[in-house]
């Protein structure tokens, strides 16, 4: 295993869509671009696989941007940055002219008053695009190589390093170079993170493998904080056939789910009309939440679903097969081709961690507080809050990329050194943990067990002893190492053993910042729910944060900052 010298003034770690945004914006203002990616370029939560579109949502205009921006406050109960919010809102438009000027083909639906075509948590129509995927690879690949971005596919950031209190550059594993294992050493005063969510501490997840967490974890390590952690969107999603494949909610008033083994109804104990309504709630939003009526239904199927590996089953009424809106008939039309199932195939479903509402606290130029380190995307927290509006992850990738991307490139040109500064006294975690793989996805389990649609203080304290368990047995077979290239010595694939090692370290930390965040919020808002604590405390309406310092994680709730 060989160890590479790169230099560049901004490294983006993550090319999804804010990743890719924040590169190409980050070279138009002049600076040398070098763009990471865990998997390949164009990939993360902006190109999963297993859901049938990328929907981009933003207000008709200038009225509708003070409803749009009121809405996501009221959706997110108090925990959401009024000052990110109204950023967000205010540059969607902008995005989205960005987007067709690079090619990107945007559908429009036939019918935009449709109500299926409400967004998610939302209570009107807005200004809807579908973003197709087929043409956005094409075009973003395009704009990167007029723009000189040099592109790192499968190099997964490893470590950051740190000057004076201010970024100096990173660390990371390249295994995309001829099936070559490379440690590099990237020399740059601007990191940009954009890794996407928190889906990786996750056994069952709608999320790709790359999808890990440890952006957040570096920058908790850098001193940034992380804010809204326990507010996690939990979803439905095929067990079987197809798993991973996300259900559409739009047809939960037309869909039936039974027990695997009796055939029986999950529902039959349920007073019809109260089922019809919940069901038609249901059908209004993806994600679960508390906060609607729609929330029982979520609890019972994780209830059900914990009885059965292969999930519960679901089934289609006949008044679906007859009659199906655009947006529900695009899905069907999509599951055909994509996956090969039709409206009546057998599926089994489970509930399923997705997507991050809270991550790493940035302000609206995407940065972190610590010099030289901005991050933007999912793994970001702040402009969203309890709950998420349908379609503003996409929209959230473009505004704050390109905030990240102008603002981190404009701090690297402005330092006045060369991006190849030393070091300092940081240098690289010299350690390996044999079997960091084996208990990196029993981590997952414990987590998917303990923090899931049903959290309680009882699950609470299991998941916390077994993930002292977890760390124990990480520390009894960690291994120094003098050099990075003992690795290579060590074990025939050492780079991919120094990732699961990093990766195992960041989602014990991160697990253990998210089931403390879960413990301190002694009350149901949102997408959290407290079993043990089934109501909204309005004494606790304020976000959590967390950060480490000298070794220790911290938390504290703080009133979100606010501007007149």
């Amino acid at each position: 295993m060989q160890k590479r010298i790169v230099e560049a003034d901004v490294l983006v770690a993550g090319a999804g869509l804010a990743g890719i945004t924040a590169a190409i914006w980050a070279a138009r203002e002049g600076a040398k671009v070098l763009l990471a990616s865990t998997g390949p370029i164009c990939s993360g939560s902006s190109f999963y696989p297993g859901t049938w579109g990328l929907g981009l949502v933003g207000p008709e205009d200038k009225e509708d941007e003070k409803d749009l921006a009121e809405t996501i406050l009221r959706v997110g109960e108090g925990m959401a940055d009024e000052e990110l919010v109204r950023f967000l809102v205010s540059g969607i438009h902008e995005g989205i002219r960005g987007l067709e000027e690079m090619g990107v083909s945007l559908k429009e639906a036939e019918n935009k008053k449709e109500k299926e075509f409400i967004p998610c948590f939302d209570h009107k129509n807005r200004d809807w695009h579908g973003i197709i995927k087929e043409s956005a690879r094409p075009a973003f690949e395009r704009e990167l190589k007029n723009l000189g971005v040099r592109e790192l596919p499968f190099t997964t950031i490893t470590d950051l390093f740190t000057e004076e209190g201010r970024i100096a550059g990173a660390g990371g594993v390249c295994l995309g170079r001829a099936s070559r294992e490379e440690f590099l050493q990237i020399r740059c005063p601007s990191v940009i993170l954009a890794g996407g969510g928190l889906g990786g501490l996750f056994s069952r997840r709608l999320n790709t493998d790359d999808v890990t967490g440890i952006c957040q974890y570096l920058a908790l390590k850098a001193g940034a904080a992380l804010v809204n952690l326990e507010f996690m969107q939990m979803m439905l999603g095929f067990i079987t056939p197809a798993p991973k494949t996300i259900y559409n909610e739009k047809v939960f008033c037309c869909s039936e789910f039974s027990d695997p083994e009796t055939g029986r109804s999950l529902f039959r104990d349920w007073d019809e009309g109260e089922l019809r309504e919940r069901m038609g709630i249901r059908s209004t939003h993806g994600p679960f939440t508390c906060r609607l009526g729609s929330g029982q239904i979520d609890i019972r199927l994780s209830e059900e679903g914990r009885k059965h590996s292969g999930g519960v089953c679901l089934t289609y009424k006949k008044a679906l097969k007859e009659h199906q809106p655009e947006f529900v008939r695009t899905y069907f039309q999509w599951l055909l081709k994509e996956k090969g199932l039709t409206i009546d195939d057998p599926v089994q479903i489970g509930i399923f961690a997705h997507a991050s509402n809270g991550g790493i606290q940035i302000d609206r130029e995407g940065s972190c507080k610590v010099p030289g380190l901005y991050a933007c995307g999912e793994c970001t927290g702040g402009m969203h809050g309890a709950d998420r509006l349908g379609g503003l992850s996409t929209a959230n990738g473009l505004v704050f990329g390109k905030s990240a991307g102008i603002h981190g490139a404009g701090y690297a040109l402005a330092l006045g050194r060369k991006a190849s500064g030393g070091f300092g006294k940081t240098s690289w975690g010299k350690t390996r943990i044999l079997g960091a793989e084996r208990l990196l996805e029993r981590l997952r389990q414990v987590n998917t067990r303990a923090a899931m649609v049903i959290r309680s203080q009882e699950a609470l304290s299991w998941a916390k002893g077994q993930i002292e368990e977890i760390r124990k047995e990480a520390e009894d077979f960690r291994e120094s190492l003098e050099t990075l290239e003992a690795f290579a010595e060590a074990v025939p694939d050492g780079g991919k053993e120094y990732i699961r090692t990093r990766q195992l370290e960041g989602a014990l930390k991160l697990s253990e910042a998210l089931l403390e965040a879960i413990g301190l919020r002694k009350e149901s808002r949102g997408s959290h729910y407290r079993q043990d604590y089934p109501e909204k405390n309005e004494e606790l309406g304020y976000p959590i944060r967390a950060g480490w310092q000298e070794g220790k994680l911290w938390l504290s709730m703080e009133k979100p900052r606010c501007k007149d």
